[in-house]
């Protein structure tokens, strides 16, 4: 008896929702990761379920490190997942009342992160290239943030990309202006095609940089495991928190399993197939655009990550035209959720990660009858 798993946003039955940004049960790898616990406990031995060192096993970030291939295992730490090692972030460096500057438009539930721990929010605008780094040194005249929140490859919502360059800048930013440079890089091993520039982990000698990373999108959201890099600096910071010292790291465990598939390849295999999954998908995402909503809305097609961002004439509002789409079984996010300022009412982000083709060309069909009324 099969069993349909629920999860916070889940789309209704026979919709096809796009606001929803998670893999779909087919990309997820139940039987790579049976195979990883078998390996495991066929060696295991009772002190690895114990409590482990507070920066991770330390076989574990020696994996990690020749996996990605430009970091050590001393500039590591083991985490929970990106939101986890978000928030521990802020738990950190920053205190109630303190600001932080995050891209406009930008992944909307780090907003609330923001918010729990009092801070100020300060939105910076893109430009089709990142990042708007010439509006960013103005706010830094007029603010003092303590941190940078970016997505700097295949941004959440818009896709798009920060060029090395503005990289090498923004981390020179964070020195001149004593800020850390929050790298959400999610999306950083899911190209379809041309890598992206290089990680922030290849600049944390360079400023105050702090690389997040995580399995979640190349490997199964559930395992809730990922990593910061950073300098031995901010790592000292970081290692200090109390509740490290207290339990030891956020995900002991599961960083075991995840192991088996780094020292083996399996997961370098994994990721190259999911990265053809997505790129047809994103491709069948520009085509059905193209034939269903080209007369309505403008876009780029991403080079990688999750996402399209659409715009929409100026006088409509996207929010507005949700119940159209839920009646029609389809939706989106509006613009309006990745805004700092509920501004972009006339965008919205779909995800092609979580439909097959087929879905993803019968949604966006769907699509234009609720736009067209």
């Amino acid at each position: 008896m099969s069993l349909a798993a629920t999860f916070d946003g889940a789309p209704e039955q026979g919709t096809i929702n796009f606001s929803v940004g998670q893999p779909s049960a087919d990309l997820l790898p139940l039987e790579l990761l049976r195979g990883a616990c078998e390996r495991f406990f066929a060696g295991a031995v009772p002190l690895e379920l114990n409590y482990g060192e507070r920066q991770g096993d330390p076989r574990f970030r020696a994996a990690l490190a020749a996996f990605l291939g430009h970091a050590t295992s001393e500039s590591l730490m083991l985490t929970g997942g990106i939101s986890q090692a978000l928030d521990f972030a802020c738990s950190r460096f920053t205190r109630p009342g303190d600001t932080v500057f995050v891209e406009e438009p930008s992944y909307p539930f780090s907003f609330q992160i923001f918010r729990d721990h009092g801070l100020q929010i300060v939105g910076i605008p893109l430009d089709g290239q990142g990042m708007d780094l010439e509006h960013c040194e103005r706010e830094l005249a007029r603010h003092r943030p303590k941190l940078l929140y970016t997505i700097p490859s295949y941004n959440n919502p818009t896709g798009q990309t920060l060029s090395q360059e503005r990289r090498k800048r923004l981390v020179e930013l964070s020195r001149k202006h004593d800020f850390i440079v929050a790298a959400d890089e999610v999306y950083q091993l899911l190209h379809h095609g041309t890598p992206p520039p290089a990680s922030f982990g290849t600049l944390i000698e360079r400023g105050n940089v702090l690389s997040f990373g995580t399995f979640s999108k190349i490997l199964a959201p559930g395992l809730r495991l990922g990593w910061i890099q950073t300098n031995p600096e901010l790592m000292r910071i970081l290692m200090a928190s109390g509740a490290l010292v207290s339990g030891g790291n956020f995900n002991h465990f599961t960083s075991h399993l995840v192991r088996q598939l780094l020292e083996d390849g399996q997961l370098a295999s994994f990721i190259a197939q999911l990265r053809l999954n997505y790129t047809a998908r994103a491709e069948a995402m520009d085509a059905a655009l193209r034939t269903h909503l080209g007369d309505i809305a403008t876009w780029r097609k991403p080079q990688g990550g999750y996402f399209f961002w659409l715009e929409l004439p100026a006088h409509l509002d996207a929010a507005e035209l949700q119940a159209a789409a839920r009646k029609a079984g389809t939706g989106f996010l509006p613009g309006t959720a990745c805004s700092t300022a509920e501004g972009l009412k006339n965008c919205l982000r779909l995800s092609f990660a979580h439909y097959t083709v087929p879905e993803i060309h019968d949604g966006i069909a769907r699509l234009r009858r609720a736009f067209i009324q």
